[in-house]
């Protein structure tokens, strides 16, 4: 069933295909990190170009020469730390929030009991992690932000005079990440809506003296016993999955006005904010949310060093 084109479609690693629950993606693993500092940052695709770089991997066979790669834009306007919630024994024993914006007023009210904003009486906890809270309205894709979980790096000391110093404060990209970082995106994918056999799992389509349909599986199993396989392809809803993409390396981070063309990046719109370039395609249609966090499987032969960019396609 599977192409050698397209293997993803009829493999079973992907199993069973269900649609995500959310829009914002959450992740479950987090890699640990000596610095006090968020391992994490949401970020919204805006598109795709191409840069002229000098090729820098050792054993490449053009190493220094301009060559050109493809890379995703993402604008990546301020998290603001909104609260922080406690664990013990990975159980969560508390939650603070900091006074609520008017977006996030919106979509939340929390109790009383949470909206404290002194760290006097703290309860008895392992591990805390941070609360932000997206700022869409910067990027110019909506208005209600969305609140995500984000692991905090360094040991627990430092971990709560980070939360004291920056709750309620806004969170740049360059305070998580640096150029030349590798990460891992994790993202929802396009939604192609309900999909025959042929689309969704890459069947081949039947001769045209095939009995009732061409675009169809020829049968769904057999008489006796009168079972359908659950690897059998069926028509459904296609697309809209959690996705991780692992090791995609950040070539450039920078302001949107140095690279925002005129009239604006196709179907997204002006860049205002942080930019990032990040290495290959990345997963979902434009304007969608995307989690960025450090890598968690990083090839030890894999080049640490971003390219040097000397042209980029986007003309401001």
């Amino acid at each position: 069933m599977p192409d050698a084109h397209h293997p993803h479609r009829g493999s079973l690693q992907y199993w069973p295909r269900k649609r995500s629950k959310h829009l914002l993606v959450r992740v479950r693993s987090w890699i640990a990190n000596s610095k006090a500092k968020p391992l994490g940052f949401i970020a919204y695709k805006a598109g795709m170009t191409h840069v002229m770089a000098i090729e820098n991997r050792p054993k490449a066979l053009s190493k220094g020469e301009l060559i050109s790669l493809p890379v995703t834009v993402l604008d990546c306007p301020p998290l603001v730390l909104a609260g922080v919630s406690f664990y013990k024994h990975t159980k969560k024993v508390s939650s603070f929030f900091a006074s609520p914006k008017k977006e996030l007023a919106r979509r939340i009210q929390p109790a009383k009991k949470e909206q404290k904003s002194s760290f006097e009486k703290l309860p008895d906890f392992d591990d805390l992690r941070l609360i932000v809270q997206t700022q869409p309205q910067h990027a110019g894709v909506g208005k209600i932000p969305q609140l995500l979980e984000i692991a905090l790096g360094g040991k627990k000391e430092e971990k709560l005079a980070y939360v004291k110093e920056k709750m309620g404060k806004e969170i740049a990209l360059q305070e998580v990440f640096e150029t030349g970082s590798i990460v891992d995106v994790h993202g929802i994918s396009t939604g192609k809506g309900f999909q025959g056999t042929v689309k969704r799992f890459g069947v081949p389509i039947r001769q045209h003296k095939a009995e009732k349909t061409k675009r169809g599986i020829a049968t769904l199993g057999s008489w006796t016993p009168e079972f359908v396989q659950y690897s059998v392809a069926q028509s459904g809803k296609m697309g809209y999955h959690l996705r991780t993409e692992y090791n995609k390396q950040i070539f450039k981070i920078g302001q949107g006005n140095e690279i925002t063309p005129e009239g604006g990046m196709h179907k997204y719109g002006v860049l205002k904010n942080s930019y990032a370039f990040i290495k290959g395609s990345v997963v979902g249609p434009k304007k969608r949310a995307v989690v960025l966090t450090q890598g968690m499987r990083i090839p030890v032969k894999l080049t640490k060093e971003a390219p040097e960019i000397r042209a980029t396609a986007l003309r401001p």
